[in-house]
């Protein structure tokens, strides 16, 4: 597929191969969360704990997959690299070989309680300071209880929490790209901003979610 035919496009496929089809330096902002090596998704339920007060986290079936068991190579991050100018990438601990020095590192602090990781980190290449994102994530519990997000995804990221990252580092009209496009999340986001995008997925189950998410409207 060429280069143009690509934006605002969800494009099923291995976001490597993908990716070798995009000039240098033609994205404006990289923002993905890739697999973390930690088997998240290979036995497909994900969900437990206490969340609360007298309350407990629901289990949730999201299918066995496989994508998951190990951290992506190398290869993955290089053409990152090449084709954007800059990056946030989600989970930037586990990745710490494939990066540079950052003084920016972003922190999602999801006000848990004890389910799961209380906070995310993300690596970025911006040369500004630390910055914490607090938006509530924990198991039954969302920051907008009134219009909850539906998760479709075992990685799932807030649609809100995504939509802040982009309006401090991105700006209308700019192209973002997320490789490992999971449920579509950055394209909504994007979408609800007026930024271009291009989303890579290689699960078919995971591309039909993210186009039917694309086709609602403005997610709260």
């Amino acid at each position: 597929m060429k280069f143009e035919q690509m934006i605002n496009q969800v494009i099923q496929g291995d976001c490597l191969e993908v990716m070798k089809d995009i000039p240098d330096n033609s994205i404006d902002l990289i923002l993905t969360d890739p697999p973390y090596g930690i088997n998240m998704a290979s036995n497909g339920v994900v969900g437990f704990g206490e969340v609360g007060k007298n309350k407990k986290a629901k289990l949730k079936n999201y299918g066995i997959r496989k994508w998951d068991t190990e951290i992506p190579s190398k290869e993955y991050f290089d053409e990152i690299f090449r084709i954007s100018k800059n990056q946030i990438i989600f989970g930037g601990n586990y990745f710490v070989e494939y990066l540079k020095n950052s003084p920016c590192w972003l922190v999602w602090d999801k006000d848990n309680t004890g389910n799961f990781a209380d906070c995310e980190l993300c690596w970025t290449s911006f040369k500004t300071s630390v910055k914490k994102y607090k938006y509530t994530w924990n198991g039954m519990l969302q920051e907008n209880m009134k219009q909850k997000e539906v998760r479709q995804h075992p990685t799932q990221k807030p649609v809100e929490l995504i939509r802040r990252i982009l309006v401090d580092y991105s700006d209308e009209g700019e192209l973002i790209c997320d490789p490992f496009g999971g449920s579509g999340t950055t394209a909504r986001a994007c979408k609800d901003l007026n930024r271009k995008y291009i989303l890579i997925e290689k699960e078919p189950d995971y591309v039909k979610i993210c186009n039917q998410r694309l086709a609602q409207n403005n997610l709260f």
